[in-house]
């Protein structure tokens, strides 16, 4: 008997394994037809900590790439715009020193470095999301100590995250800084961007009470709005709303602007323009491998969307997802955070794709106004190569993540359905993930007037190898004979300078020509050449194999 069990118990093992790595075969159709709206371009959206990276080499050169890759400018988001400081970049530090006071408490106004970040986003048509933040120290109520210590552990939480000494010079100060932005820029394009107060008050970013928060706000938009009535200001920024108390801040600051009692002018309500919130994922290590978890992203964005809808007042307004990450910490390396190594090779990419398709779901099924969804990943300037930083690339080449928001680049503005009976929905990834034997094997496509494209991904939260999945991609109602093919692919071998890194011994010292092929490698490239293809009757199928963590982008025009 013993030796029964033991038998059926390899047995068992045998067939679980198996299971695991057989080969899996999905049917995607995509009839252009079925058009589902715009596909807002939610993609072309960053953000950063560091914000004196934004006119260093790498950061130049990545912020050139990111306008390229978009047809529609790219807005951009940076803390510690109003910090106090010498302008030196660090890791999770920035500073402008823009607000200074002279013996008397006069204020002084120094732009020159905040003109040298935004100057940089112009000149490549970009636009700022311009976060109002954070407190001078010259302002701040506690402003000893002011700089914070986080490349050695110390405190984080030091003077800039203090309320205001007195509310009618921060008011001025943002009066000026607007000022000052339409002065140097025009009306017309300042009137683009989009203003919001501070970070993630209800932690530990915000040093003061939740009534202090909406002051600080009521204070701050009374300043944008007295420069610019027609600028367009809003907030607040806040953390995961699947969190019960963060939900709850949320709540109370949109019940302060629709009815509370605004401390700037006395009346009642506070200017709101948008809707900001984060949402974060949470990657571990299980068994010895990394493991994803979108779950709490996307119930995050998911109660925050209901949460804006309850108000009637607001729930048509545009809507910002502020962060949104696969986890909360892009200056954490891998060296103390294993679970961060997802962020060198596909599974970024993977889990990227993946979960965008399910907010752009998520935005229609609760009807909000998503507009963006800011990728808080940039650069680390002057770093160790691959070192597992939230960053779109290391030593100013791309990783295989930057690719994807490529991929959205090229795709046409007319989002089509797609039919995927075996497909994961949103509502089923934030029950239960993307765990056991079933891979998220799914796509998003849109079209123009002469193109069709669709990308595809073959996604799992557990970063662990198998057969790859055999995709029949089925296209119909093609208004073309004859279709020129192009198939993008984001693989081990494609459009991947991490896996060309390795692939060379891994060394933190390159040569100009190594460089140059590592440059190369981490570009988004074809999976075959462009191929012409006859179509009969407006249908065709396409097989496509897709390892897993990978992602194609399939394009036909005519």
């Amino acid at each position: 008997m013993k030796n029964i069990n033991v038998a059926r118990g390899l047995f068992l093992i045998l067939l679980n394994t198996a299971s695991l790595f057989a080969q899996q075969r999905s049917a995607i159709t995509v009839d252009l037809s079925a058009e589902r709206g715009e596909l807002r371009p939610i993609w072309s959206w960053f953000g950063y900590d560091e914000p004196n990276y934004t006119y260093m080499k790498d950061g130049e050169k990545l912020l050139t790439e990111l306008s390229e890759l978009s047809h529609v400018p790219v807005f951009v988001r940076t803390h510690n715009l109003l910090t106090s400081g010498d302008g030196k970049a660090e890791l999770k530090w920035g500073s402008t020193n823009a607000y200074t006071q002279d013996k008397k408490g006069r204020p002084i106004y120094n732009w020159t470095i905040v003109d040298s970040i935004v100057d940089t986003y112009i000149q490549r048509k970009m636009k700022p999301l311009m976060e109002i933040g954070f407190m001078p120290e010259a302002l701040s109520t506690h402003p000893k100590p002011y700089k914070h210590t986080w490349s050695d552990g110390g405190n984080l939480w030091t003077g800039w995250t203090y309320p205001p000494k007195d509310y009618k010079k921060w008011e001025e100060l943002i009066f000026q800084w607007v000022k000052h932005s339409i002065d140097r820029y025009g009306l017309e394009e300042v009137k683009t961007w989009y203003w919001e107060t501070w970070n993630e008050p209800n932690i530990k970013y915000w040093s003061g009470t939740f009534e202090e928060f909406c002051k600080l706000y009521d204070y701050a938009a009374q300043g944008v709005k007295r420069a610019c009535a027609d600028c367009k200001f809003g907030g607040p920024h806040t953390t995961n709303p699947n969190s019960p108390a963060a939900e709850k801040y949320l709540r109370d600051f949109l019940s302060h602007c629709a009815s509370g009692k605004n401390y700037a002018t006395g009346t009642i309500g506070s200017p709101i323009d948008f809707i900001a919130f984060h949402a974060k994922g949470n990657p571990s290590v299980v068994d010895g491998h990394i493991r994803m978890d979108m779950s709490p992203q996307l119930k995050a964005i998911s109660v925050g969307f209901q949460t804006i809808t309850s108000f009637d007042a607001f729930k048509n307004l545009p809507v910002i997802i502020g962060e949104c990450d696969p986890e909360g910490c892009a200056a954490c390396s891998m060296e103390k955070n294993p679970q961060n190594g997802y962020r060198n090779g596909t599974m970024y990419s993977s889990y990227t794709a993946s979960s965008y398709a399910r907010i752009f779901d998520l935005a229609a099924q609760h009807k909000v106004n998503l507009i963006g969804a800011v990728t808080w990943a940039f650069e680390f300037e002057n770093q160790r190569w691959f070192d597992g930083f939230r960053d779109l690339t290391t030593n100013g080449v791309d990783k295989p993540v930057l690719n994807v928001f490529r991929m959205f680049g090229l795709m046409p503005q007319t989002r089509l359905e797609v039919g995927n009976d075996g497909h994961f929905t949103a509502d089923q990834i934030i029950a239960q993930g993307v765990r056991g034997n079933k891979t998220d094997i799914h796509g998003i496509a849109s079209k123009s007037d002469r193109e069709v494209a669709v990308m595809l991904w073959n996604y799992h939260d557990d970063d662990l190898q198998t057969s790859p999945a055999t995709i029949d991609l089925i296209l119909k109602n093609i208004p073309a004979k004859k279709v020129r093919i192009h198939h993008y692919r984001i693989d081990e071998h494609h459009s991947n300078a991490y896996e060309a890194w390795k692939k060379i011994g891994s060394p933190q010292q390159v040569t100009a020509q190594q460089y140059n092929a590592l440059e190369k490698a981490g570009q988004l490239q074809l999976f075959t050449s462009p191929v012409w293809k006859e179509i009969s009757a407006g249908t065709t199928t396409l097989t496509v194999e897709l390892p897993r963590q990978s992602v194609s982008l399939v394009k036909l025009e005519w």
